[in-house]
């Protein structure tokens, strides 16, 4: 028994032995950081100089090469952009101007949704306050819209701030983070039946309204304090651009649309919006690499969505994931040593629309599955169904982990292990030396909604961090106010700290970092299983 006891003992030694941080290479990543950090200059250069970053449009090709020419700069070897697709139509505007005109004059703030058309010159009319939400609705108005401005959604009441938006984990909320919550506990926001639902009757609506030809149709932000929120009307998709104008007014100013209706007024509008679409838009990733020493032929990526909506210009999502990335690879070229794995970065496209530039990479390097129905490819991530099993590629026993960063600016309290139970005390080793920093916990609970589920989906370590929210939700993510001003120095410079470690200490440790076991289903099928 004491054998026993003592050949344990060893064993637990010699693993948290094999997990001790490289303290050495913790103080030059945080002495290269803190004292020579380049994030606000690579900030102003991708936010400021290209701007809003819509998946296939003109700045989402100079961004791709931008960050290409940047990382070459930073001494990255290989660096490139990889090309994916069919993707579609890509789109942009160049302007957009929404007066009241009568029984007031007054400029209206709005913004043009994604792949809705263009007025082709000023256009003036009345509005008219419909809902358009099912079949019957649009049975019911037919007829009746040619020539008006629709009114499209309600009036929200609006109340007084009760506390600051600007938020950051406390140590009880990231104490409850830390606990495991079974999957299916919480509902969902909407189940799989009405996604499907609304994806039915959104193709329904683009013939509707191809046929009706009212002026354009306004929708409200869903925001307030100017703030509004801005995404798409139509897609992508050949047959799925909105056929008519379609902007995101303020909620202030749709409710005195709506009230001016509501009683008996008749306002009028005047709506100019100039917009260009890109058939055949080419999509990219941007990829570069360090190459590594004994254990090249091995990787490490780290990235970020490179893309954005385009009512800002993309700062906090994910303008501060990118800068982080790029960041972190700079600091690991500038301290001089050479890592033994190969560490490759990757800035994807069509994160928006789906995590489309992550999962064509996986697809290509990686594994891939059968083509899904084209219903199954418009679900979020969390409702899609597999559509079949692996098809594994060599490079997928080569992947030792993939780290992403995308909650917007806060800084990084965390990580996610997606379940992977076996990572849980190698990343609470690697936690350790930077608890001064505010990182303390490892959480066993998945999250979703962005680029590492593709890696995650084909049983590939895929990673994403905790960050504090600071003000994303209520403030910055898909609105107009996603700018460079929102950025916080301090709390990117912290994550590009933590992220740097996390991706050193995987390209450095003796194995790869050990994976979830795939399902039956998932393997039934395939050539061949990655090691576990």
């Amino acid at each position: 028994m004491k054998t026993g006891t003592a050949a344990l003992l060893l064993f637990t030694a010699t693993a948290f032995a094999a997990e001790t941080p490289d303290l050495q290479m913790q103080t030059r990543i945080r002495q290269e950081e803190f004292r020579n950090s380049k994030v606000m200059e690579i900030a102003s250069g991708l936010v400021d100089f290209i701007g809003a970053r819509l998946t296939g449009s003109p700045n989402m090709k100079r961004a791709n090469e931008w960050t290409r020419d940047k990382l070459t700069e930073f001494g990255l070897a290989n660096a490139h952009l990889e090309s994916w697709g069919p993707f579609g139509h890509g789109w942009s505007y160049d302007s957009c101007s929404l007066r009241l005109v009568s029984p007031d004059v007054a400029q209206l703030w709005a913004l043009p949704r994604a792949w809705s058309a263009s007025t082709n010159g000023a256009v003036r009319g009345v509005p008219v306050h419909v809902k358009l939400e099912a079949k019957e609705d649009l049975d019911k108005n037919k007829g009746k819209l040619t020539g008006k401005f629709v009114l499209l959604g309600d009036v929200v009441e609006m109340k007084p701030h009760d506390k600051t938006q600007y938020q950051r984990y406390d140590e009880k909320s990231l104490a409850d983070l830390g606990a495991y919550e079974i999957p299916g506990a919480r509902p969902p926001r909407f189940t799989r039946e009405e996604a499907l639902k609304r994806r039915a009757f959104f193709r329904a609506l683009i013939p509707f309204l191809a046929e009706e030809k009212p002026l354009a149709v306004i929708v409200p932000g869903g925001g307030d304090y100017g703030t509004f929120h801005v995404q798409s009307a139509g897609g992508y998709r050949d047959g799925e651009a909105y056929p008519v104008p379609s902007v995101v007014l303020s909620d202030e100013q749709y409710g005195r649309l709506v009230r001016l209706l509501d009683q008996g007024k008749e306002p009028e509008l005047e709506l100019d919006v100039r917009a260009h679409d890109f058939p055949n838009a080419e999509t990219s990733n941007t990829v570069a690499e360090i190459p590594g020493s004994d254990k090249k032929g091995e990787v490490v990526m780290l990235g970020a969505h490179l893309d954005s909506w385009h009512a800002g210009t993309g700062a906090t999502d994910n303008g501060a994931g990118d800068i982080v990335a790029m960041e972190v690879v700079r600091v690991l070229k500038a301290i001089g040593i050479q890592p033994k794995r190969t560490i490759r970065i990757a800035l994807w496209s069509g994160e928006e629309e789906g995590l489309l530039g992550s999962r064509a990479y996986v697809s290509q390097h990686f594994a891939s599955r059968p083509e899904p129905p084209a219903e199954e490819r418009d679900l979020p991530s969390t409702l899609r169904r597999n559509s079949g099993p692996l098809t594994i590629k060599p490079e997928h026993a080569k992947l030792a982990a993939y780290f992403n960063l995308d909650n917007g600016t806060g800084k990084v309290r965390g990580v996610y292990a997606q379940e992977n139970a076996a990572v849980v005390p190698i990343f609470e080793a690697w936690l350790d030396p930077l608890k001064d920093l505010g990182v303390t916990t490892v959480t066993m609970r998945n999250t979703g909604g962005t680029d590492h589920l593709s890696f995650d989906s084909v049983g590939l370590p895929g990673f994403q961090f905790i960050q504090d929210e600071i003000e994303y939700g209520q403030r910055t993510h898909h609105t107009n106010y996603d700018v460079y001003e929102r950025l916080q120095r301090e709390d990117l410079m912290q994550a590009v700290v933590v992220m740097a470690t996390f991706v050193w200490e995987a390209a450095n440790r003796p194995d790869m970092l050990p994976r979830k076991p795939l399902s039956k289903a998932d393997l039934e099928g395939t050539p061949q299983q990655p090691p576990r």
